[in-house]
């Protein structure tokens, strides 16, 4: 794959409105300003996925939110990938993190799935060697479920919240495409 190819920014969630709301798809919820940022709306595409293309901190980027349920986003992004020729290189992940604390964030390449199933099923399909731009949601309070957790809407304290911590990611995300991974961590990793 070529690494002149356009940057990849897939923002990961479950297709549908009664998703739209759900920590589990801060992903979406972060592509969705970038798009704003770009001045574009997203279409539907052949890889089965919802893609703008267009230019973020004066780069080619394809922003692209897998419309597969979260567990099965590696057969859309490995479609974008092979579509696009762009190589692991320039594929940022953004996602739903339970190990750290709600409104925190995380940049890095590579690693495990940490149970996410959205990551496992990109790793499965591309390797793990990808950068991931980590929303923490945190842990699911008392004994609830993780899975009935990341399928709830954040709360109203969260929600006064959630279109700064948002907008941190989507400037994380530039921030990695213009800065490279050391700087923009030494920003953003808080």
């Amino acid at each position: 794959m070529s690494e002149q190819g356009p940057w990849l920014v897939v923002g990961l969630g479950n297709p549908g409105g009664q998703y739209d709301g759900n920590r589990h798809n801060i992903g979406f919820m972060v592509a969705d300003l970038l798009a704003e940022r770009v001045g574009g709306k997203f279409k539907a595409h052949k890889t089965r996925a919802q893609v703008l293309e267009g230019r973020l901190s004066g780069q080619r980027v394809v922003l692209a939110k897998p419309m597969s349920f979260m567990n099965l986003s590696g057969g859309p992004v490995v479609g974008l990938r092979d579509f696009y020729k762009s190589g692991v290189d320039r594929l940022i992940v953004i996602h739903d993190e339970l190990d750290i604390d709600y409104a925190t964030l995380r940049l890095k390449r590579g690693g495990g799935d940490n149970g996410h199933n959205g990551l496992k099923s990109i790793t499965k399909s591309l390797g793990p060697d990808y950068l991931r731009v980590r929303a923490g949601i945190g842990r699911p309070p008392g004994r609830m479920e993780v899975a009935d957790f990341v399928l709830r809407d954040f709360s109203s304290t969260e929600r006064k919240e959630l279109p700064w911590f948002v907008d941190r990611c989507a400037d994380a995300v530039e921030s990695l495409m213009q800065d490279g991974l050391e700087r923009a961590q030494s920003v953003y990793n808080s």
